[in-house]
């Protein structure tokens, strides 16, 4: 099992979970963070702390698209280990649906 990064991060950006993490592999784009799937040591710390609830354990229906995005972009994107400010926006974003569509142009979290 591993935890996810799914589509509620996207321009929040909240890095509460960051904070928390005991093995640092959160990675950081420019819209959201992703966990490195591979890194991640299931914990489960980071899960309570997202105050998006943007972050799902690869076993909730729904996630295997999830795991494939979070891959991908881990590869691409610098890890992040400190806490930092959300994105400005964040209230105004957080809840909002169909975020991966508008952002990424796809609806599909594996093929973004």
């Amino acid at each position: 099992m591993t935890y996810l990064v799914t589509e509620n991060c996207i321009r929040c950006k909240y890095t509460d979970c960051v904070a928390v993490c005991p093995v640092d592999c959160f990675y950081v784009g420019e819209t959201m963070l992703v966990i490195n799937p591979d890194e991640c040591i299931d914990c489960g710390v980071c899960e309570p702390e997202c105050p998006a609830d943007a972050i799902k354990a690869d076993t909730e229906p729904g996630t295997a698209a999830w795991k494939t995005f979070n891959a991908k972009y881990a590869a691409l994107w610098p890890n992040i280990s400190e806490k930092a400010e959300p994105a400005e926006d964040a209230a105004v974003w957080d809840g909002r649906d169909g975020k991966l569509l508008e952002v990424f142009g796809d609806a599909d979290p594996a093929v973004a």
